[in-house]
Order: structure tokens, then C-alpha cells, then sequence
């Protein structure tokens, strides 16, 4: 059998065993650190992705993220944020995650093995060409996230693939290898660990990228949130309010007038009806900024 390198022994794996908790503790974070350090190698190929990731939702296609065990909780992390986050439709991002919801119980090892359940999975989804997956693996040679990939890049869609091992299987397949070489774990064979930070970082920039290019982010700020409790109500108002220049009540005002949408009510607290709110969204792509100059050059 040859051993993964995730499997490896870690160098610094003694210190775990120092009788100093915080020794320990230490021990764990500089291997964290350094395993957060191999993503700035990846940084060309994870900003492709994230503009393959923009283009698949501007235009109307679905981006589907893939995973077993611990990647495949970091993948689904991202997944679930991305409609609150950035307001893009539930229809458009979905999770394979081997085993379903009831997996997410008890996390059984047994489905990650299950070519059939990812064949299933597939046919459910039914991606197609301009469709995205994002299939994430520590070994590169999971079961069923590559199955998954493999039967949907044969209907047409195109595949990144997140590994921590190079020269997997996954990566070869991919349109968009990202290699994450976080080499051996300081607890062997834990990918929660290093494996899972570096995946998490890549696919938080993944997916930030992905909404700044789709206009859903401006000057840092969130502004295609979906605004469904106290908190985000109050932030809305706050963005509304930062960007017009007017008070916080002529804000809630103006997103009273859009049902709690960010971008137009910004436009609308310019002075903007709202079609020509919407109009001038429309025409900058759903980009507040050059929606904000173009209404300032027309008054």
C-alpha cells in the first residue's frame, strides 16, 4: 500500500506529546499556519476558478460544489453561503455531498467509496456544458468526488479540483487544478487540519472573487445580501445610508421601496425613481459603482 502523504509523519509531530499544553497548542497552529502558506502558490489558477465561477452564475448556470468527509464539509461551507452572502439564487449553487444530508450525522466513511451514489447524484443534478464543479479532495482520489467529476465532465461541465496531493487523479481531470500541498499532518491522516484550512481559504477567495466580479460587492461592502433578520436589516440600512449620504430613516425608506434590495435603494437614495434604478443596474451589469456615476452625470 503506498502511503498518502497526509499520512505521513509530520516533523514537529512530537511536540504534541510535550506534556506542555501549550507547546501543543503552538505545534498545531504553526502547522495550520504553514498549511494556509502553500494557497499563495495556487493564488493564479484559485483566481481562474473564481472568474469561471462568476462567468457559470452570470449566465445562468449552476455551480456545484462536490466533497466527502472533512473536504467535503469545507465545500459545503462555502456552498450554504454563497445565496446569503451574495444573493445569487439557491437554484444556481448546489452541494453533492457522498451521503447526503443524513451523512452529515455521523459522517460514515463507507459512502465516500460509493461510485453508484455518486452516478445518482449526477443524474439528479444533471449538469451540463457552462456549468461548474468544484470538487474537492484531499487525496485527489476520493471515490465519489471523482466519479462525480468525471461523469459530469463527460455531460459537458467544467471541473476545478481542490487536492492536497499533486499528480492525483482529480487534478488531471480538472479544467482548473488547484494544488494545495500541504504535505504531512501533524496529526497523521487528519485532513480536518491542514488539508481543510488551506481548502477553506481557497474557496473563500473562490467565491469572494466570483461575487466582486458579478457586481455584488461594493467598496468591501455586501450589497446583494439577502437581508432576512434584524441583523442584516440594520446592515442594509447602514450601506444604503454610507453610500447616498442620506439618514439611516430615508434609507430604510428607500429599501422599503425595493423590498430590501441593497443596489437599487442606494440609487433611489440618490434621487433615482426606481426604473431608473433598476435601468441604470441593468446597464452597468449589476455593478453599483458605474450605476452610481452614470445617475451623478445625468443630474
Amino acid at each position: 500500500m503506498t502511503t498518502r502523504r497526509t499520512e505521513a509523519r509530520h516533523t514537529e509531530a512530537d511536540r504534541l506529546h510535550s506534556g506542555d499544553a501549550a507547546e501543543a497548542v503552538a505545534a498545531i497552529l504553526t502547522a495550520q499556519t504553514a498549511a494556509l502558506d502553500v494557497t499563495s502558490a495556487a493564488r493564479d489558477v484559485i483566481a481562474a476558478t473564481g472568474l469561471a465561477m462568476a462567468a457559470a452564475i452570470a449566465s445562468g448556470h449552476k455551480v456545484i460544489y462536490v466533497g466527502a468527509g472533512s473536504s467535503g464539509l469545507m465545500a459545503l461551507a462555502d456552498c450554504l453561503e454563497i445565496p446569503g452572502t451574495f444573493g445569487v439564487s439557491r437554484h444556481q449553487v448546489a452541494m453533492l455531498f457522498a451521503g447526503g444530508a443524513a451523512a452529515l450525522l455521523d459522517m460514515p466513511g463507507a459512502v465516500e467509496d460509493d461510485a453508484d451514489l455518486a452516478a445518482a447524484d449526477v443524474a439528479r443534478v444533471a449538469p451540463g456544458p457552462g456549468d461548474l464543479i468544484i470538487a474537492v479532495s484531499a487525496s485527489g482520489s476520493t471515490p465519489y468526488t471523482l466519479a462525480v467529476a468525471k461523469a459530469a465532465k463527460v455531460r459537458g461541465a467544467s471541473i476545478a479540483g481542490l487536492a492536497n496531493a499533486e499528480a492525483t487523479p482529480l487534478l488531471q481531470i480538472a479544467d482548473y487544478p488547484v494544488l494545495l500541498d500541504t504535505g504531512p499532518e501533524i496529526l497523521a491522516g487528519s485532513t480536518r487540519l491542514g488539508a481543510a484550512t488551506a481548502q477553506k481559504a481557497a474557496l473563500n477567495m473562490i467565491s469572494t472573487l466570483a461575487g466582486v466580479r458579478l457586481g455584488h460587492v461594493h467598496e468591501g461592502r455586501m450589497v446583494n445580501v439577502m437581508a432576512d433578520n434584524a441583523k442584516l436589516l440594520d446592515r442594509a440600512a447602514g450601506m444604503v445610508a454610507d453610500f447616498s449620504g442620506v439618514d439611516i430613516d430615508a434609507a430604510r425608506a428607500a429599501l422599503a421601496r425595493t423590498g430590501g434590495a441593497v443596489k437599487p435603494a442606494i440609487l433611489i437614495a440618490c434621487c433615482a425613481t426606481v426604473a431608473q434604478a433598476n435601468s441604470l443596474l441593468a446597464e452597468a451589469g449589476g455593478h453599483v459603482g458605474p450605476a452610481l456615476r452614470a445617475l451623478r452625470q445625468d443630474a
